[in-house]
């Protein structure tokens, strides 16, 4: 449907998997951001480079951040709980762990972040954003070898189907 540069078609809902692991990409883009803008602000403070990439970060995390989490955690770990695999059950009930810890991780940052996006700090508290950066980055190596393969690996053609949808209308509403 959407084509990207190079003429490789995006991922569309039809995949929900292949929409995981490309929403991935876009939540280590928004970390390599994050990671710039760490970079930047000692040398040009909180300029309007700085409080469009703080905007950007939060916009992203906020919104197609929390779809992610939500994603997973009211669709596909659901599904697969539900399957007799006990290796599914530990990936999830870690990964859930994991969530809480990110979400945590969030929301320290978040109000650094808001103060940068208004204009009213310049400072940005680096072991948080780091300690995100990281949370992450880690987070998303282990659903990207584990969860994912493990969920192509289980999940049916219909239960992918539903997870397609239920993904496409969080996004709607």
């Amino acid at each position: 449907m959407n084509n990207l540069i190079g003429g490789t078609p995006a991922p569309t809902f039809d995949d929900p998997l292949e929409m995981l692991l490309a929403c991935h990409g876009r939540i280590q883009a928004q970390c390599a951001t994050l990671n710039k803008l760490l970079a930047h602000l000692p040398q040009h403070g909180c300029d309007t480079q700085a409080q469009q990439a703080a905007r950007a970060i939060l916009r992203y995390f906020d919104t197609a951040g929390r779809h992610h989490h939500d994603d997973e955690e009211k669709d596909m770990f659901p599904l697969l709980r539900a399957s007799p695999s006990s290796a599914a059950h530990a990936l999830v009930a870690r990964l859930l762990e994991e969530h809480k810890v990110m979400d945590a991780a969030w929301l320290q940052l978040r109000s650094c972040l808001t103060e940068l996006a208004d204009g009213t700090s310049a400072a940005l508290d680096t072991k948080a954003a780091e300690h995100f950066i990281g949370v992450y980055d880690r987070h998303i190596a282990l659903e990207n070898s584990q969860l994912l393969p493990l969920a192509k690996q289980l999940l049916t053609a219909a239960q992918l189907e539903t997870l397609g949808k239920n993904m496409a209308a969080r996004r709607m509403g």
